[in-house]
């Protein structure tokens, strides 16, 4: 069924919520993980054209992105990451036509207003960009104790 699935991660707290879900899809069809995190600063969006260094959010998203792949190649699941830079939607598309999965799980966080109107949410047009089903999972709430 799926062979090669790219999961979006935020490096936030919803991440936990989509890996969870992916880990167990991915025991049943014993798909190999690509973990997709999106650096969307300033530094990330002119990265190539001004030849820049990795930030120190650069930095520390690939160290993230390397721990939740360590985490998973234990448990023994083929697992890749990519740090991709720019808009997080357009990116999405670009690295799940070039690595040619074959679903795409991203986490969903609800509606931001004006911002999802007048731009649309990531979520909305990665799932309209694609010809991969978007496996969108709600992010669960964090409780916040005091």
């Amino acid at each position: 069924m799926y062979s090669n699935i790219l999961i979006a991660i935020e490096h936030s707290d919803a991440d936990r919520t989509v890996l969870d879900h992916v880990r167990q899809l991915a025991t049943l069809t014993g798909a190999a993980l690509l973990l997709v995190h999106v650096a969307d600063g300033w530094a990330a969006r002119h990265y190539e054209e001004l030849k820049l260094r990795d930030s120190e959010e650069m930095k520390e998203d690939r160290a993230y992105l390397e721990r939740i792949a360590e985490d998973l190649s234990s448990q023994g699941f083929p697992t890749r990451t990519r740090l991709a830079m720019g808009d997080p939607a357009t990116q999405l598309i670009k690295v799940a036509q070039e690595e040619r999965v074959d679903l795409i799980a991203m986490s969903t966080h609800g509606h931001r207003f004006i911002n999802d109107l007048l731009r649309g949410s990531t979520a909305d047009r990665v799932r309209h960009s694609v010809e991969v089903p978007v496996l969108m999972i709600r992010a669960a709430k964090v409780q916040v104790r005091v």
